[in-house]
């Protein structure tokens, strides 16, 4: 999830025109015994794991990653028509509605959906897409800069526009990155529809900083990560995921004895991932086998510390990195996709005017 930003999605205007730039046959199986799955740049599983897969279903699985979150989403629909693949793996529920608007999976219960918790199956819009995985857009601050300064880490929404954080802040453009968009809509789902610009004007006031992607926001401005104290970050506070703190040890060599960095718990927005078989899906069969196995246990327990997001599955465990280093916010906002798909690009586009121009 951590490398997910939207580059070049254009939220407020509609579908950014990319070049169909997959293969000109559709890039989809060759045959019958190869499913391919069409995915973000985050795709990631252990070895061991795709080849119990491959080993039980018979199927081999070509893994085609097209860039970040919304440039991935937005090239699938573009060759809906010729598809590159089977499956697609990662789109989230700030997109959701994108994708089903415009055809881009045909319907398929994967067997085990009913272990998937019931808040993640919400809008799923009979069984075309199937929950994945979950994690929190959440505020993190880096704690050693907080005990240096003698101040308290802010923890809400509210605590980010007062004075004591002037300057503190950068985050993700809510156009063109994953996480900036989520932080937004959790401004929408605290403030509501005519409180959220108000508070962005509060947050403009106070020296927020905006930048493109979350790789430049975690990795280069943000001063509690590893590559943000290796570039010179000095921002304390991002906008980034609440596992990225165990990434942070989980990363480490040697690996301290706690995180280095904290989570703003009061901040966070709820985050889920889907996969689903294409319309035009070559192998269809192997789609379907592959979508079972993406929700099977042994998938879910494998993800959270190649992905760093926590399985949708009731009955898979956690690591212990992750319950130790990166607990989910017991109380995080969320929207209703019905609601995101209304005002999703007119939100964009009002919050691009209030902070950017």
């Amino acid at each position: 999830m951590h490398t997910k930003t939207l580059v070049a999605v254009a939220a407020g205007l509609g579908l950014v025109t990319l070049a169909a730039c997959g293969s000109t046959d559709g890039g989809g199986a060759a045959d019958t015994k190869t499913v391919t799955l069409v995915s973000h740049d985050s795709w990631a599983v252990s070895k061991n794991v795709l080849k119990d897969f491959e080993k039980q279903s018979g199927y081999t699985v070509k893994v085609l990653k097209d860039g970040d979150a919304g440039q991935a989403v937005n090239k699938a629909i573009l060759t809906k028509d010729n598809p590159q693949g089977d499956v697609f793996f990662g789109v989230d529920n700030t997109l959701l509605s994108r994708a089903l608007d415009n055809g881009l999976f045909q319907p398929y219960e994967a067997k085990g959906s009913d272990r998937i918790g019931a808040a993640f199956r919400a809008g799923t819009s009979g069984h075309r897409v199937t929950p994945i995985d979950t994690g929190d857009i959440c505020v993190n601050y880096d704690k050693a800069y907080f005990d240096r300064h003698g101040l308290t880490p802010p923890q809400t929404f509210d605590d980010l526009v007062k004075p004591a954080y002037k300057n503190l802040l950068v985050t993700e453009n809510a156009a063109t990155s994953s996480p900036g968009l989520g932080f937004l809509l959790g401004t929408a789902a605290r403030y509501g529809d005519g409180g959220w610009p108000e508070y962005w004007k509060k947050l403009k006031a106070n020296g927020v900083k905006v930048v493109d992607g979350w790789e430049q926001a975690y990795d280069e401005e943000f001063s509690g990560s590893a590559g943000g104290r290796k570039a010179g970050g000095d921002r304390p506070l991002v906008v980034s995921y609440a596992s990225s703190p165990p990434a942070e040890v989980v990363y480490a060599d040697p690996k301290p004895a706690t995180a280095p960095t904290g989570v703003a718990t009061g901040t966070c927005f709820r985050q889920t991932e889907y996969a689903g078989l294409l319309t035009g899906a070559r192998n269809s069969a192997g789609g379907k086998a592959l979508l079972d196995f993406l929700i099977g246990k042994e998938f879910q327990e494998d993800m959270p510390l190649n992905m760093f997001v926590h399985p949708v599955r009731a009955d898979a465990k956690v690591p212990q990195e992750f319950v130790k280093y990166g607990p989910q916010a017991k109380d995080p906002e969320t929207l209703a996709p019905d609601r995101i798909a209304a005002n999703r690009d007119q939100w964009v586009k009002s919050w691009t005017a209030l902070v950017l121009k």
